[in-house]
């Protein structure tokens, strides 16, 4: 809509937020006993266009005082809005959004503080922003509770908020990061507890925050996706506590991000002896990166798993790698369109690095040492080797391909000894590690494998055991705490093999464990007890809480009240719900009593409707198994997403989370950092589900 001559739209524009603002100043509330009058030149249209208050703003019916100044007024059903016009000049308002749009020669935004409603099927606007849109004045008469509208007159140039955007200029194009920072002549609006930055397409006023933060004055980055590319309005709002607008501006700006991808940690020509910490430089939001290494010798080419974009990545080459080497980092959109760096040439030059790794120098060794070769290049074939430090004679522990070795020290050793680990390379050369000196306690052990401290068992159990003797007999004895009774289990032919034990019914209660073994001498060994609990009552298991096919509906819901609220991507909370739930099919019970815990996201501890027992993971003796652990419970579902959200905004650990969590690709990422999830596919998994789902449109907002 380009119409008429700049300076116009200019008027057109500060008239228009002037008028707005003036009624703010001469629009007092009515009562029922003072009804507000409307003249619109010199015309009584109050029967037809009685203004209303909300607020203390007075709204009246935009087509009857537009018509009456000789305006266009056209309703569009489906987005909602109206557009006015007259004399070369448009604006456009939209039902309940705060933004107004402007047209002549150029298109420009403005906010106003009352946004357009409907009210008994018609459309109500601000009295004033009518007025000035149409280029008249508006007065108020005191004292017989009227509004006079006069074509003939024009408004004062003022604007409409003491607030502006500072860090960015009409019209400029956006081509990579940019600093966001609004401006306040005078003084932050009384009650401004945050400012967000968001990024609307002109078409649907419609889009995503770009930037958000807790201090209104401060600056904040904002790091484009490549689907905003294209003419945009950047918007600066400010809210209180409750989150109600305060102020606000709006400005047309473009998106023209070229994706741009290097990587840093290295520089052309470098000696590469070590690891090295890679990472990116994007100029756009990426949702992964991947590494890919090439040797220019040999042209073997290595592409790394999917990688966090903001993160970094350590590269620890191997003597294969030596040589001309080419790195690059390549980037991949929220589509999977990939967007490769140039590459940086180096020179991997390392020396052999062999040592022995599982034990450290004057370590003790009471029980089993699990051994490894730590090595950059490949092997043939490794040997653990024990040194007598003073005769010098060598006894080989084992000698395998390229794997660990779990060494469990027998009784007939003991004292100071010396250990390394011995490999032959691919072409057959030996090399040997630096000696590590241990200290060999000699005791005969015997070690019980399968059941744990404080393990519920409540079905069969597999138990076994580990020896630095060779056993004769192996027997698992089971005795009641509190009766004295005992109950035990031969361990077979085979005393190395496992044993199986199902609780009866008369077994319930407290139990100590240990397993006795004798050997060659006739003498007998014991394990350590390790006291458990037997039950054989009903168990309980995870249940559904809705129909998987409404969990969807009952998620996003849940997470577009909690955008609204704290300003967390909704997409990302409906994603962690589906994929730590189950879709909601698969939400922990008490094992025991079968109470529902609501628990969506599994976390431990005390809920508003208290603890409910459920099963977690613990190792012993090298081997997990599962005990009882506390997670918390919840009355409805409400309070365990609410719980959810208040773990991530408050703890310090997700304080990285909390500069990103608007932007569900990068709070992926920053929980991941975080140490929220141990999967390293964690990110990844979320951001299939959002796509998938099309759940980005969740996060959709306008002002």
């Amino acid at each position: 809509m380009k119409i008429g001559k700049k300076i116009t739209l200019r008027n057109f524009v500060t008239t228009t937020l002037l008028v707005l603002l003036a009624v703010l100043w001469i629009a007092p509330p009515s009562s029922a006993d003072s009804p507000i009058r409307l003249i619109v030149d010199t015309k009584d249209i109050t029967a037809s266009a009685a203004p209303v208050i909300q607020n203390g703003r007075t709204l009246v019916p935009v087509r009857f005082v537009s018509e009456e100044l000789g305006a266009d007024v056209s309703w569009n059903e489906a987005e909602r809005t109206v557009l006015i016009t007259k004399d070369g000049h448009s604006v456009m308002l939209r039902i309940d959004s705060h933004l107004v749009e402007y047209a002549n020669q150029e298109t420009s935004y403005a906010l106003c503080d009352v946004a357009p409603n409907i009210i008994n099927e018609r459309t109500y606007v601000p009295l004033r922003l009518v007025g000035d849109a149409l280029g008249a004045g508006v007065n108020w008469e005191e004292s017989s509770k009227t509004v006079y509208v006069n074509s003939t007159q024009t408004s004062q140039n003022t604007p409409f908020f003491d607030m502006k955007i500072a860090s960015v200029v009409p019209g400029q194009t956006i081509t990579g990061p940019t600093d966001l920072k609004a401006l306040f002549p005078s003084q932050v609006p009384t009650g401004a507890t945050e400012i967000k930055f968001l990024i609307l397409s002109p078409d649907t006023a419609k889009g995503v925050v770009a930037a958000r933060g807790g201090t209104p004055t401060s600056s904040y980055r904002w790091l484009p996706d490549l689907k905003q590319n294209g003419n945009r309005i950047l918007v600066a709002s400010v809210y209180d506590v409750n989150g109600q607008f305060l102020a606000g501006d709006a400005i047309p700006i473009k998106v023209a991000v070229a994706p741009s991808v290097s990587i840093s940690g290295i520089s052309p020509g470098q000696v590469i002896k070590e690891a090295v910490s890679l990472s990116p430089n994007l100029n756009f939001s990426a949702a992964y990166v991947k590494y890919e290494i090439t040797n220019l010798d040999n042209n073997k080419v290595f592409l790394s798993s999917e990688s966090d974009p903001q993160g970094v990545y350590k590269w620890s080459p191997m003597m294969e790698d030596n040589g001309n080497t080419a790195l690059r980092v390549i980037a991949y959109d929220g589509e999977g369109i990939a967007y490769p760096g140039e590459p940086i040439a180096v020179i991997t030059s390392l020396e052999r690095k062999l040592a022995l790794a599982g034990v450290s120098e004057g370590k003790v060794i009471d029980g089993p040492v699990t051994l490894s070769a730590s090595r950059n290049f490949q092997v043939s074939e490794t040997e653990y080797v024990m040194v007598d430090p003073i005769t010098g004679a060598e006894t080989i522990l084992a000698k395998v391909g390229y794997a660990s070795y779990k060494w469990f020290p027998g009784p007939g050793i003991s004292g100071s000894k010396q250990l390394m680990v011995r490999v032959k390379d691919t072409k057959g050369v030996s090399l040997s590690s630096s000696m590590i000196t241990v200290k060999l306690t000699g005791n005969s052990k015997l070690l019980l494998e399968g059941v744990g401290p404080d393990q519920v068992i409540s079905s069969m159990v597999k138990m076994e055991v580990s020896s630095n003797v060779a056993l004769n007999t192996v027997k698992y004895v089971f005795v009641n705490t509190k009766t004295g009774a005992r109950k035990t289990i031969a361990g077979g032919e085979n005393p190395l093999a496992e044993s199986t034990f199902t609780p009866s019914q008369g077994d319930a209660g407290f139990w100590t464990i240990h397993a006795e073994g004798s050997y060659a001498s006739g003498e007998t060994l014991s394990s350590d007890s390790v006291t458990v609990e037997i039950y054989t009552g009903k168990l309980y298991t995870a249940v559904p809480i809705i129909e998987k096919s409404q969990f969807l509906g009952l998620a996003s819901s849940l997470a577009q009240n909690s955008l609204k609220t704290t300003g967390m991507s909704a997409a990302l909370q409906t994603a962690q719900a589906i994929l730590e739930s189950g879709w909601g099919q698969s939400v922990p019970v008490d094992k025991y009593s079968g109470q529902l815990s609501y628990n969506l996201f599994g976390i431990k501890g005390t809920g508003t409707a208290g603890s409910v027992t459920s099963n977690t993971w613990e190792e012993y003796n090298g081997v997990s198994y599962r005990i009882d652990a506390e997670f918390r419970a919840y009355h409805n579902v409400s309070e365990s997403w609410a719980s959810h959200k208040s773990l991530l905004l408050t703890a310090s650990r997700y304080g990285i989370f909390r500069d990103v969590m608007q932007d569900s690709t990068q709070g992926a990422w920053a929980l991941k950092r975080a140490g929220y999830a141990t999967d390293s596919k964690y990110p990844i998994k979320l951001m299939d589900i959002i796509k998938l789902y099309n759940l980005e449109k969740l996060d959709l907002i306008g002002i």
